[in-house]
């Protein structure tokens, strides 16, 4: 199996001590840094990492990629996305501006159903399109695997377009970016459909039956909310997809505290979305599991809510990740770097819980255990920036300083 080297790095940001305590608790020593770092590794795992000078003899004559005196981390993860949508809502951010509620504007027809309407109008062939932009350019912040949704399709023959759709960008972009397929079929009750149970038990369940044959998906996800899906909905759901073997996720605590976080981690979900709401019941049920509680507090920002409690999440020891949530409505914003930067002063992180965030715990967040830290055996996935230090990466606002190299594996 052919094998490389990474050299002329300034420093590697490794995460390994993160990495053993699973990414809770962490304080700045956790980002484990090494100067003047070299990695080798082979097209499945990292094989070794230290100081140049103390590489062993036997790596030596590998072939070399340079990276340019610059730094290299784990690779970046977004975690949360619903990038498959056609159609813009600026509007509604102008009525928000006004006083508007996401609730008042989805009673105006606007919301999720106003994309529903948008994307419905697009082709296949559109929606790869597009997708394949928006991939790219996240790709260009230093992001590497990136979780994508179905969910503005909304009928048995859309969503099932859509989640094939993101199936076909999962294939034509690997190995270097690497995609999620996350089935949300159950995002909104269309028109049509007198109650939400009527729906997941006519549409949703019957589909993602269907699709879990086809062994395209990586994940289910339900937005638990009042007006959307509520608790029995969610345990329908997530008993459904347990039988079949799919991972369970879902939009939990976003509006109130309806006792999602606690919900999710009763099932065993990979994650638990949003928690602007969640209340000490729910933080300590995170807590005590693998849940990993996924903050987005780019849609906080657009909507103008407050912040989840990211802090206290931190303290009680739940493994906390940051997703951008990119999507046309609540946070058409799609660097999650950028947003984590922004976020890290509001939500008292430190630089290790930052990184870990956007990382380790992000790739945790997908059930990939094997990445989110550069360390021996891990999967080789990285990203590359043009700085010598960690620093600069979170303080430069505004500024792209990713770069790729050709790693000949991996991200």
């Amino acid at each position: 199996m052919d094998s490389f080297k990474l050299t002329n790095i300034s420093s590697a940001l490794t995460l390994r001590t993160a990495h053993k305590k699973g990414g809770r608790r962490l304080s700045h020593e956790d980002l484990d840094i090494i100067p003047n770092a070299e990695i080798v590794y082979d097209r499945e795992k990292i094989l070794w990492l230290g100081k140049k000078e103390e590489l062993p003899p036997a790596y030596g004559p590998l072939p070399s990629i340079d990276c340019q005196n610059g730094m290299v981390t784990p690779e970046i993860v977004d975690c949360h996305t619903h990038l498959i949508f056609g159609g813009y809502r600026s509007e509604e951010h102008s009525m928000r501006l006004g006083g508007a509620d996401y609730e008042e504007i989805a009673k105006k027809g606007g919301g999720i159903l106003a994309t529903m309407k948008a994307t419905g109008e697009l082709s296949s062939d559109e929606l790869f399109a597009l997708g394949m932009k928006r991939c790219e350019r996240l790709h260009s912040y230093g992001v590497g695997t990136i979780e994508i949704k179905s969910g503005y399709g909304l009928s048995r023959d859309k969503e099932y377009e859509i989640s094939h759709v993101i199936h076909r960008l999962k294939t034509a972009l690997a190995p270097g970016i690497q995609i999620h397929n996350t089935f949300m079929a159950a995002h909104a009750v269309p028109p049509g459909f007198s109650s939400s149970r009527k729906y997941l038990r006519e549409v949703v369940l019957p589909l993602l039956e269907e699709m879990a044959k086809e062994g395209i998906l990586d994940s289910v996800d339900i937005f638990h909310e009042r007006g959307y899906f509520d608790e029995e909905d969610v345990k329908l759901l997530f008993s459904k997809a347990k039988e079949l073997g799919i991972p369970r996720r879902s939009h939990a605590d976003e509006f109130g505290d309806n006792g999602g976080a606690s919900l999710a981690s009763s099932y065993g979900a990979l994650s638990a979305d949003h928690l602007l709401q969640s209340g000490p019941d729910g933080m300590e049920a995170l807590a005590r599991s693998e849940t990993v509680a996924t903050l987005l507090p780019g849609t906080g920002f657009f909507l103008g809510k407050k912040p989840a409690h990211a802090r206290e999440f931190l303290d009680r020891g739940v493994c906390v990740a940051i997703g951008s949530d990119y999507n046309p409505g609540s946070c058409h914003f799609d660097n999650v770097l950028q947003i984590a930067s922004m976020a890290a002063p509001l939500y008292g992180m430190n630089l290790a819980e930052l990184w870990a965030s956007i990382t380790l715990n992000g790739a945790r967040a997908l059930g990939l255990k094997n990445q989110g830290a550069i360390e021996i055996g891990l999967a080789p996935r990285f990203s590359f920036f043009r700085t010598q230090n960690i620093h600069d990466i979170s303080y430069f606002w505004g500024r792209n300083l990713a770069f790729e190299v050709g790693l000949g594996a991996g991200g």
